[in-house]
């Protein structure tokens, strides 16, 4: 079997000082080769790993044949958001994961190719195909990957969408919380434009529960509603000092560089510090795009502290690779217990614990215990805190009777209901971890929306 052919990829060097993508692409030739890597397995393993149950040997084959309009076709009766899920997809747990070929040699590059069919079909790729509407109205709120793929799986079935985003524009966590090193923002355009052509209606700068309620949708003929609202409230380690000036969470420092140009100030006024020597706290996939954007900032140095070590992190092997070969420093089985600041409340160090690891605890990953004694100080003059988010909270508490739990998020049944009838939710709001699981998500709800209005005869 021949060997897996890599993605082409920028040297680190120059990448590290811009914004542009990092993985190049393949070209035809290296398209072909990967295609025809695929064994077109009679039980494809790899379709069982795929949250948005993309029929994989069959589009793998049309690229193979070097047919790219009909790998596309493939992919579009499943997936509206190919050319995102080809870059940010973590398919080495998904359907890589379960290749028949990753048991003695290497996976077939499944998301790499879905990416080349999104892209070389991307100015072809026509969706406006016309659909006949069964004239009931369904509310969408929030328009990232969970809201766009529950809206558009429900436009192709025939329903009335429209989408209510709180921000100035579309995308959700697609556009603010991932660099456009990742995810370019034009891609991202593509993708909603096509969604558009089939008919979806997106009314920005609304925040549903203060500007219009719940009720109130239901009062202007909506007959279902779907809530994607996502995590947007940061996680704060609680230590002393946590409050200094330039001490950023991941959320705000990526939707300033992101969403509002803050890289481009003056010409844009949103301005956020850009660090010399920068310390990232935490091991997931935003602590990565937290320290590649602040070393495209100009950052002389960039060290990421997490309390394990690095087998333990949960961020793609891709991302911390990509990471380390532009210059950041990870500072492993290391946890802050302390925020230094000077006269003027800004920060100047963070104290540490060295840390061990123990047994395993729920996560299944083992326990870090901290080194009693082992204290030392990191100097720095910007801190972001890259530990996670806890779910939106502004719709559940402007939303009487719309339940969470003591975590804040809400509480769906097997079919995606949340306590209210009508109203459904899917993503980070309900506990979603990555893009991809967020998209399964609005596809399950889509169909459970639809036999919701069989069951009751709607």
């Amino acid at each position: 079997m021949s060997q897996k052919v890599k993605m082409p990829e920028r040297d680190p060097q120059v990448r590290k000082r811009d914004f542009k993508q990092v993985n190049i692409g393949y070209c035809q030739d290296e398209m072909l080769r990967e295609a025809k890597r695929c064994l077109q397995c009679k039980n494809p393993m790899c379709c069982r790993g795929c949250p948005v149950e993309i029929d994989i040997p069959v589009f793998i084959k049309h690229l193979a044949e070097n047919n790219p309009d009909k790998a596309m076709k493939v992919l579009k009766e499943k997936n509206n958001l190919s050319a995102v899920c080809g870059r940010v997809c973590p398919q080495e747990n998904q359907c890589e994961k379960f290749c028949i070929l990753a048991k003695n040699s290497e996976s077939i590059s499944i998301g790499n190719l879905e990416r080349y069919a999104a892209d070389v079909t991307a100015k072809n790729n026509d969706d406006s195909t016309i659909i006949e509407r069964n004239g009931i109205k369904i509310a969408v709120v929030g328009s990232g990957p969970a809201g766009l793929t529950c809206g558009g799986d429900l436009l192709k079935m025939g329903y009335d969408v429209t989408v209510y985003e709180s921000l100035h524009d579309t995308g959700g966590v697609l556009r603010y919380g991932i660099p456009e090193f990742r995810l370019p923002k034009a891609v991202l355009d593509i993708e909603i434009n096509n969604l558009k052509k089939l008919g979806m209606k997106i009314i920005l700068n609304t925040l549903i529960g203060r500007i219009k309620t719940i009720k109130e949708l239901f009062d202007d003929g909506y007959k279902a509603i779907f809530v994607a609202v996502g995590a947007g409230l940061p996680v704060f380690p609680r230590i002393e000092g946590e409050n200094f000036n330039r001490i950023y969470c991941s959320n705000e420092f990526l939707v300033r560089v992101n969403l509002m140009h803050s890289f481009d100030f003056p010409e844009y006024d949103t301005p956020v510090y850009k660090g010399r020597n920068v310390v990232v706290i935490g091991g997931g996939n935003t602590a990565m795009d937290s320290a590649r954007t602040a070393m495209r900032l100009g950052a002389e140095s960039v060290r990421l502290i997490y309390r394990r070590t690095e087998n333990e992190m949960p961020a793609r092997k891709e991302e911390r690779m990509h990471a380390k070969e532009e210059g950041v420093e990870f500072i492993p089985l290391t946890n802050p217990v302390k925020f230094i600041g000077d006269e003027r409340k800004f920060v100047k160090a963070v104290e540490c614990v060295k840390m061990e690891l123990g047994e395993t605890d729920d996560s299944g990953r083992k326990r870090a215990n901290i080194i009693n004694g082992s204290n030392y100080t990191i100097e720095t003059d910007m801190v972001i805190l890259a530990l996670g988010l806890y779910p939106n909270p502004i719709l559940p508490l402007l939303t009487k009777g719309l339940n969470t739990d003591k975590q804040g998020y809400l509480i769906i049944d097997d079919n995606y209901m949340t306590s209210i009838p009508g109203i459904f939710a899917g993503g980070d709001i309900v506990g979603g971890d990555t893009v991809i699981e967020a998209m399964g998500m609005g596809k399950k709800a889509a169909r459970a929306i639809a036999n919701y209005f069989n069951n009751n005869n709607i």
